[in-house]
């Protein structure tokens, strides 16, 4: 008799990737009544994340030891095929038949090679990229993008509703919520581009930037991105909740896919340059609003919080 996978308590899962994102799923496993494993290169995220109650093992393969759902959660599909695949990979140590969940974004073909490699070893692959950030993380709201065969969205059901509000089921195979992701990544980074010039072109003229915010976000040239953002710039506080060099990785792929197809994408590769520029000038593990500190520098122009 199959594995009960509507009782979680007897539903094992292990997070691969315990940054802010992945920590956030692994707390909301553990409201939900999971068995949850995890596994962090860092051993300050391997410390939060035992206090959250769960438990810890130094390597990808070692947490995934007799899982049956594997949610992996780093940056690119290099990582995702170290941590899956590599030497003490999570994918040969799980369960039989179990599903992998791989949210990092990445282009298509990459992860329609993963969903080969995990179908030759008995498991299922859901390319199932996320959005949300971490407040909707830790929340157990986020957005899932998810692609993969309807046997693999069966069997995870229940750790999707335990972490996200909303489920896309976006087609029967890997690649789709690649591309979705991807769509979605060109509009974050070129929002955050945008609202990074916006405030520093207000301040340019002299304006009251906390002022500007309360005004921009009441009218139509408000975004998520500029609403999520510009209190980091008011702040003057540029730790990483998503870094600059995230942007130049995922606006890379936009333009990579986007010569392919020979398919311009002149805003997108505008808004990579300015996260690249940013990265150039020493910012780029800080967060992205980062951009905003160096058109600043650029322009001589002082931002709350520390010189530009």
């Amino acid at each position: 008799m199959g594995l009960d996978m509507t009782d979680t308590a007897k539903i094992k899962a292990c997070v691969v990737g315990l940054g802010s994102m992945g920590l956030g799923i692994a707390g909301s496993l553990l409201r939900a009544g999971f068995d949850v494993s995890g596994c962090d290169v860092s051993a300050d995220a391997m410390g939060r994340f035992s206090t959250l109650g769960g438990d810890t093992a130094q390597t990808p393969g070692a947490a995934a030891n007799g899982v049956d759902v594997v949610i992996s959660v780093v940056v690119n599909a290099m990582q995702t095929e170290a941590v899956l695949f590599g030497p003490d990979g999570a994918a040969s140590q799980m369960a039989s038949g179990g599903v992998i969940l791989s949210c990092a974004t990445m282009a298509p073909d990459a992860a329609r090679a993963f969903e080969k490699k995990a179908q030759a070893l008995g498991l299922m692959y859901l390319d199932a990229p996320i959005s949300g950030g971490a407040v909707r993380a830790a929340a157990g709201e986020m957005t899932v993008m998810a692609s993969g065969a309807p046997a693999a969205f069966d069997r995870a059901r229940p750790v999707l509703s335990a972490i996200a509000a909303k489920v896309y089921e976006l087609g029967d195979e890997a690649g789709t919520g690649a591309a979705f992701k991807i769509v979605n990544q060109l509009l974050a980074g070129v929002h955050i581009a945008a609202a990074c010039e916006a405030m520093t072109f207000a301040a340019a003229m002299g304006l009251d930037l906390p002022r500007v915010y309360e005004v921009i976000t009441a009218s139509a040239g408000n975004s998520w991105m500029f609403e999520n953002r510009v209190p980091h710039i008011l702040d003057g506080d540029y730790a990483a909740r998503s870094a600059v060099d995230i942007f130049t990785k995922d606006l890379g792929i936009v333009t990579d896919i986007g010569r392919a197809l020979k398919f311009p994408t002149p805003v997108a590769a505008i808004a990579m340059q300015m996260f690249v520029m940013t990265a150039a000038a020493g910012m780029g593990r800080d967060d992205d609003a980062s951009v905003a500190r160096m058109l600043a520098g650029l322009s001589g122009l002082d931002l709350p919080g520390a010189k530009a």
